[in-house]
C-alpha cells in the first residue's frame, strides 16, 4: 500500500496539468478543478485511513492470535475500502467524461449519437464498467490476497493447537 500511496500521489500531481495538456476551455478547466478537488478529497480521506492501519499494524505484536485476527479482518477491511476508492475515482472520472462531451460541443455529441446508436454506447458503458472492477479484484487479489491467505493460515493453525 505504501508504494501505491507514492503511485497515485504522482498520479494526481500529473493529472493536476491535464487542463494544460489537453488544452481545456476555461469552462471545462472549471468543471475540472471541481471533480479533480472531489477525487483528492476522497483519496484524502481513503489514505488517511490507510496511513492509520499501516502505522498501527507497526506497533503489534504479531505473536498472539487477537493481534493476528485484528491484522487479517482490518487487512480485508482496508483492501475493501481500496477497492471501493477505485470504483468511487472511476465513476467520478466517467461523471467528467460524460460532462466533458456535452460541454465541449454538442454537435461532436450529436454526431457521435448520428454515427452509433444509443445501446452501443450503454453496452459500451457496461463493459467498461464491468472491466475496472474485474481489473480491480485482480489487482487486489494478486498483490495481497497471498498474504491473506498466509495470514489466515497461520491464524487457523493457532486455533488447532
Amino acid at each position: 500500500m505504501k508504494n501505491e500511496f507514492f503511485g497515485q500521489l504522482i498520479s494526481l500531481l500529473i493529472l493536476a496539468f491535464a487542463p494544460k495538456i489537453f488544452h481545456f476551455t476555461t469552462e471545462l478547466t472549471t468543471i475540472y478543478i471541481l471533480f479533480y478537488g472531489i477525487i483528492c478529497g476522497f483519496m484524502a480521506y481513503y489514505f488517511f485511513k490507510f496511513y492509520l492501519f499501516y502505522k498501527h499494524s507497526y506497533d503489534l505484536s504479531l505473536d498472539s492470535r487477537k493481534n493476528l485476527l485484528w491484522f487479517y479482518y482490518e487487512m480485508k477491511l482496508n483492501l475493501e475500502l481500496y477497492k471501493a476508492l477505485t470504483y468511487i475515482v472511476g465513476f467520478i472520472l466517467l461523471a467528467f467524461c460524460a460532462i466533458a462531451l456535452f460541454t465541449i460541443n454538442g454537435e461532436l455529441l450529436n454526431r457521435i449519437f448520428a454515427k452509433v446508436s444509443l445501446t452501443y454506447i450503454a453496452i459500451n458503458i457496461i463493459v467498461t464498467i464491468l472491466l475496472v472492477g474485474v481489473i480491480t479484484e485482480l489487482w487486489a487479489r494478486f498483490y495481497y490476497g497471498k498474504y491473506l491467505k498466509q495470514i489466515k493460515k497461520i491464524v487457523d493453525s493457532m486455533d488447532e493447537e
